[in-house]
């Protein structure tokens, strides 16, 4: 799918062009392999980039060719099974050429059409720092979402007994964690370059909304790496709690099996078919049970003092 949108800043509104016009916003959404070939061909662009464009583990990363600079970004998003996962969105910025290309809906978009943001398509480099923008913002917005979900399982463990849901359902956000990282990291040096103003022009306005973006994707990769820490926290603290467990119940089974088996020693020698100590005398009975008793007893006490019960 292409769309071309058009706004300058002595036009009110948003337009939507049917074909494309100089200073227009060429979004392109899933193309086709003709809509790709035509695109390649209209504005002389690079197949390669395309073609990365579209694949879904691209990383992020920066390139100047041809008189276009090409800006491979990941932006965070919720899939068909509301699972949350990261998709590459490209940016081809030229003298008057704007394009963004993505396999899905770009984030954020109707705020753009919506007329919620203001903006103008002749502006390049604003309108990609602008979106750029909402990216950042969105991933913020997850990762507060995420730390929020943390805390409610946290709390849950607290005053219920843990299940393996728990665990999976950490693991699931451990992921999504990991993978919110491994996209915001190269984003952070793609804006410290973009700060330099070699790849694109900026304006003293322009460098203030990099430098704004670049310490709010600071923050949010600070926020993915400290929810990632208490992930792993309360998984090892509840690991050394169940160990633990099972070293208590291993001990308790251990004492109560010597407690039984010590007493069975000597009914067993008095249950031989054989001449045995004070078998004739009626006190032999009662003996019996007070030695095995008091065995025990030595036992455990002496168990408790060394700690071993």
């Amino acid at each position: 799918m292409i769309k071309y949108f058009y706004k300058s800043l002595r036009t009110g509104s948003l337009q939507e062009l049917a074909d494309y016009r100089k200073g227009s916003w060429v979004y392109v959404e899933a193309p086709t392999e003709e809509e790709i070939e035509g695109l390649v061909h209209q504005f002389e662009l690079d197949p390669g980039h395309i073609e990365d464009a579209l694949d879904e583990d691209e990383m992020p990363r920066l390139e100047r060719e041809g008189g276009l600079t090409y800006i491979f970004i990941r932006y965070a998003y919720t899939d068909d099974e509301l699972q949350l996962t990261t998709a590459p969105l490209l940016f081809i910025v030229g003298r008057d050429v704007f394009i963004t290309i993505s396999l899905h809906p770009l984030p954020r978009l109707q705020r753009f059409l919506n007329g919620k943001i203001e903006f103008a398509t002749t502006q390049q480099t604003k309108l990609v720092l602008l979106i750029l923008d909402q990216i950042v913002d969105q991933y913020e917005v997850f990762i507060n979402n995420i730390g929020r979900q943390i805390k409610m399982i946290r709390h849950r463990l607290k005053v219920h007994e843990i299940r393996n849901q728990d665990f999976v359902d950490f693991v699931q956000i451990e992921d999504e964690l990991n993978e919110f990282l491994s996209a915001m990291n190269p984003t952070t040096a793609i804006l410290r370059r973009m700060m330099l103003g070699k790849h694109l022009a900026l304006f003293e306005e322009d460098q203030e909304i990099v430098e704004d973006l670049l310490l709010n994707n600071e923050q949010s990769i600070e926020s993915c790496r400290s929810n990632v820490k208490t992930i792993v926290n309360i998984r090892e603290s509840y690991s050394t709690i169940m160990s633990n467990n099972l070293n208590r119940s291993m001990q308790i089974l251990t004492a109560v099996t010597v407690l039984i088996t010590l007493p069975n020693v000597i009914f067993g020698m008095y249950g031989m078919n054989i001449d045995l100590p004070f078998q004739d005398q009626a006190w032999a009975y009662p003996l019996v049970i007070f030695v095995s008793v008091f065995i025990a007893t030595s036992v455990y006490v002496i168990g408790r003092k060394r700690r071993i019960f």
